[in-house]
């Protein structure tokens, strides 16, 4: 996984070797140059090993720590014009395969007088190189999560305020197109307001929230879109969560969960939602992505490799 709490200071964490206190290095790292500025970089996505990171006012960076590629992307000639407030952009990462092509995703929401609930859906194709806005009537969506990729589209929970709901969100990268997923039956909207989000579990769609004794919830999605296949996986006890700002970001192959605390320590916990081992990584709040180390290059950009300053 990635971390990064500044802005040019990044660090690569084996979470299974880290957790272990493994004696070969299981964290190190990475040096990446960018022009001075006073804005962190925030990570908002990660594929087939690449990061997209995002700087403010108005760039995006598309990189691969492993090798030191980096692709500066400017923002699209509609977003560079709006003001981002909170909760107004829900921003993504994929991999279209039929096309092999990388796009960027960004959700933006603009209200006017004359339509509260505007909204623009833009992606950038690497392969073309430029920015496309997908037209059509989209709903307006709130959120400050970076998109989940899972099954060849980026997730989002986020708020649809013109219902005043909570619902998954996602973009298809083969199709691109919006669709909806409604949150489990059972699921309590006031969960996502709290603590929540949206992790992949195993090889299903998974779905956290936390209550306020601080039991956290844990769902799984069994069959894709099938609203009905929700299923309570887990219902943590407030006992076995050292820490109040806990969330969940990956499991292992043998079912244990891989969390963090307070965006500073990472935890595990078995099946039974047992604490098992925790380790702390940063003194203060982290933005963490999960990644797999990779040597590929963009397609057409074999020629246009950024390497770092040392």
């Amino acid at each position: 996984m990635c971390v990064s709490n500044s802005p040019t200071e990044f660090r690569s964490i084996d979470f299974e070797a880290f957790l272990n206190y493994d004696p070969h290095p299981a964290s190190f790292n990475i040096n990446i140059w960018f022009p001075q500025t006073d804005y962190t970089v925030k990570i908002k996505g990660s594929c087939r090993g690449f990061i997209l990171l995002f700087r403010r006012p108005d760039i995006f960076y598309i990189w691969n720590p492993s090798t030191g590629f980096k692709k500066q992307i400017p923002l699209s000639p509609f977003d560079s014009k709006v003001v981002e407030f909170l909760f107004s952009h829900l921003y993504g990462f994929g991999y279209d395969q039929s096309r092999d092509d990388y796009l960027v995703v960004v959700l933006s929401h603009e209200p006017t007088e004359e339509n509260p609930f505007t909204s623009h859906l833009e992606i950038f194709s690497n392969r073309d190189n430029r920015w496309k806005e997908i037209e059509g009537t989209h709903f307006p969506y709130f959120g400050d999560q970076e998109g989940l990729l899972f099954n060849g589209a980026i997730h989002w929970l986020a708020l649809r305020p013109d219902l005043d709901i909570y619902v998954i969100v996602a973009f298809d990268l083969m199709e691109r197109k919006l669709f909806e997923m409604p949150l489990p039956d059972d699921f309590h909207q006031e969960l996502v307001s709290m603590a929540s989000g949206l992790w992949v579990f195993g090889e299903f769609l998974g779905l956290w929230g936390k209550h306020y004794d601080n039991t956290v919830e844990i769902w799984v999605m069994k069959e894709y879109t099938l609203n009905s296949s929700w299923t309570k996986t887990f219902v943590l006890p407030r006992n076995s969560i050292p820490n109040y700002y806990f969330s969940p970001i990956c499991s292992t192959n043998n079912g244990d969960i891989i969390g963090t605390m307070c965006g500073t320590c990472l935890v595990k916990l078995n099946d039974k939602g047992q604490p098992l081992r925790h380790r702390s990584f940063r003194n203060s709040l982290s933005n963490i992505v999960m990644y797999t180390e990779s040597l590929l290059s963009l397609p057409g950009d074999n020629d246009q490799v950024y390497k770092l300053e040392e």
